[in-house]
C-alpha cells in the first residue's frame, strides 16, 4: 500500500510542488543550451562543431546512471538521494558556469548528469509510494507540467539571455531555484526506502548501460552528430547484443536490475512499448516546431518564442481535465484516440507557410500542445498503475530509462529526416526549406499514429481497478 498515510496535509500538498521545481531545472537545462552554444564555443576558443561534447556529456551520463536510481533510492532513502540529487545539479551548474576550457565544462557537465539522472525517477518514485493510485493521474498531471515548458521556453530564454547577459547565466540561473530546492526536499520529501536491502546487479548494470550508452550514440549520431552510417549500424548492433544480454542473464537470476517478471503486467508492458513509439513525435515536437518557424518561415527568435506560448498554456490546461477524461472514457480509448490525434496534429503542421494566417497556426499549436500534454499523463500513468509496491521502484527507472532513449530518438529521427529530405530538394528559397520540413512532419506524424495498435492491446477495464478513496 502507498505510503500516503504517513503524509500530513501540508506535506501532501507541498511534495508536488518539490518534485515539480526538480522537474523544470532538468527540461529547462536540456534546451537552454542550444542556442547559446556558438557563444561558448567563441569564448573558450573552441571549434562550435566541438561544442556537441558539452550536450553528448550530460546525455550520456543521465543514460548510464539512470538504471541504478532505483536501487540506490531504496538502499539510501529518498529523502537523501533527492536531496543530493538537485545538490549535484546545482554544484555541477555552478562549475559549469566557472569553466574557462571545454574540457573542464565537459566535466561539469558530467556532475551536473550525476544529479539530473537521479531526479526524475527518484521525484516519480516518491510520487508513487505516497500518494494512492486513483490519485496518481492528478499528481502526475501537475509535476510533469514543468517538463513540458522547460523545452518550449528554453530556446528562447538562452537566446535572450546570450545576446543581453552572456552564456554563463544559463547555469547560474540554477543556482537559487537549486537552493529553494534543497530548503524543499529537506522539509517536504519523505524518507522512504525499500522494504529489503537487495544485493545490487552490478553486471547486469554494466550490461544495461553500455546497451544504453551504445544505442544514445548511435541514435545521436544518426541525428547531430551526422556519423557515417555504417559506424551507427555497429553502434546500434552492439548496443543490442548488450541489451539481448542483459535479458537472456536477467530471466535466470534472483535479483536483477530490471527483473523480466515486470512485463507480467500488461499494463506496464503496453505502457512501456507505447511510450517509446508515442514519444517518437512528442520528442520530435520541441526540435522541429522552433526551427519551422525561424528557418522555414523566418520568424525572429523572440517572435518565434511567444508564438510557443499557445502551445505551453494549452499544455498546462490539459492537465487539468486530463483526470475526468480518463475516468470516464478509459485508458485504451483516450490513449488509442488520443495517439491517433497527436499523429494527426503532427502532420497538419506540413500545411503550414507564408500564407498560413497567424491566427491559425497559433491555433494549431494549441491543438498540438494539449493533444500532446494529455498523451504524456495518459502514457505514465497506465504504466505504473498496477504496479505493485515491490515492482515500483524497478519500473519507475525502467519507465525514464525509455523515456531518455525515446526523447533521442524522436530527435534523431526528425533530425535525420529533416536532413534527408533537404538534400532532394533544390537549396535555392525558402520554398524548397519548407518542403523539407512538410515532408518531415507528415512522416514523424505516421510513425506516431502507429503507437495507436499498441495501445488498443489495453482492456476496457485496464486503470479502471484502483479503487477510489
Amino acid at each position: 500500500m502507498p505510503d500516503s498515510q504517513l503524509l500530513d496535509a501540508e506535506t501532501a500538498r507541498g511534495l508536488p510542488w518539490v518534485v515539480a521545481i526538480a522537474f523544470f531545472m532538468q527540461s529547462l537545462d536540456g534546451t537552454i543550451l542550444n542556442t547559446a552554444l556558438p557563444a561558448m564555443a567563441s569564448d573558450l576558443n573552441e571549434d562550435p562543431l566541438r561544442m556537441q561534447g558539452v550536450i553528448i556529456a550530460y546525455m550520456l551520463t543521465v543514460a548510464l546512471l539512470i538504471p541504478a536510481s532505483g536501487w540506490i533510492a531504496d538502499r539510501f532513502g529518498t529523502k537523501k538521494i533527492f536531496f543530493g540529487a538537485i545538490l549535484l545539479f546545482s554544484v555541477g551548474s555552478l562549475l559549469c558556469a566557472l569553466s574557462y576550457s571545454l574540457d573542464m565544462l565537459i566535466g561539469a557537465r558530467v556532475i551536473q548528469g550525476l544529479g539530473g539522472a537521479l531526479m526524475l525517477p527518484v521525484g516519480r518514485l516518491v510520487v508513487l509510494r505516497t500518494y494512492p493510485r486513483s490519485e496518481l493521474v492528478r499528481v502526475m498531471g501537475f509535476i510533469t507540467i514543468p517538463g513540458l515548458l522547460g523545452p518550449l521556453i528554453g530556446p528562447t530564454m538562452g537566446g535572450w539571455m546570450v545576446q543581453y547577459l552572456t552564456w554563463h547565466w544559463i547555469f547560474l540561473i540554477n543556482l537559487p531555484v537549486g537552493v529553494v530546492g534543497c530548503y524543499a526536499v529537506w522539509r517536504f520529501i519523505p524518507d522512504l526506502r525499500g522494504k529489503e536491502k537487495l544485493r545490487f546487479d552490478s553486471l547486469g548494470f554494466l550490461l544495461f548501460g553500455a546497451a544504453m550508452l551504445l544505442i544514445t550514440i548511435a541514435m545521436e549520431g544518426l541525428g547531430e552528430l551526422h556519423m557515417p552510417h555504417l559506424r551507427v549500424m555497429l553502434l546500434l548492433f552492439g548496443g543490442m547484443a548488450c541489451l539481448i544480454a542483459y535479458w537472456l542473464r536477467a530471466g535466470r537470476i534472483e535479483h536483477p536490475l530490471f527483473a523480466p517478471s515486470l512485463f507480467r503486467t500488461r499494463t506496464f508492458a503496453i505502457g512501456l512499448f507505447g511510450n517509446l513509439f508515442a514519444r517518437l513525435g512528442s520528442g520530435a515536437l520541441p526540435f522541429l516546431v522552433p526551427l519551422l518557424l525561424q528557418v522555414a518561415l523566418g520568424y525572429s527568435p523572440s517572435q518565434a518564442g511567444m508564438s510557443m506560448l499557445p502551445l505551453a498554456a494549452a499544455a498546462i490546461l490539459a492537465k487539468y481535465v486530463a483526470r475526468p477524461i480518463i475516468e470516464r472514457l478509459g485508458y485504451r480509448f483516450v490513449l488509442t484516440t488520443n495517439t491517433l490525434a497527436l499523429g494527426l496534429m503532427l502532420m497538419s503542421m506540413s500545411l503550414v507557410s507564408e500564407q498560413t494566417p497567424y491566427w491559425l497556426l497559433l491555433g494549431m499549436l494549441a491543438i498540438l500542445g494539449a493533444i500532446n500534454s494529455l498523451q504524456f499523463t495518459a502514457m505514465n500513468v497506465v504504466t505504473l498503475i498496477d504496479l505493485d509496491d515491490a515492482s515500483a521502484s524497478s519500473g519507475n527507472s525502467l519507465l525514464s530509462v525509455v523515456g531518455q532513449l525515446s526523447l533521442s530518438l524522436g530527435v534523431a529521427c526528425a533530425g535525420a529526416l529533416l536532413g534527408g529530405f533537404s538534400t532532394d530538394v533544390d537549396s535555392d528559397g525558402v520554398g524548397t526549406v519548407l518542403r523539407a520540413f512538410q515532408l518531415t512532419f507528415v512522416t514523424v506524424g505516421i510513425m506516431t499514429m502507429l503507437a495507436a495498435t499498441i495501445f488498443s492491446q489495453l482492456s476496457k477495464e485496464d486503470g479502471r481497478r484502483v479503487k477510489h478513496p
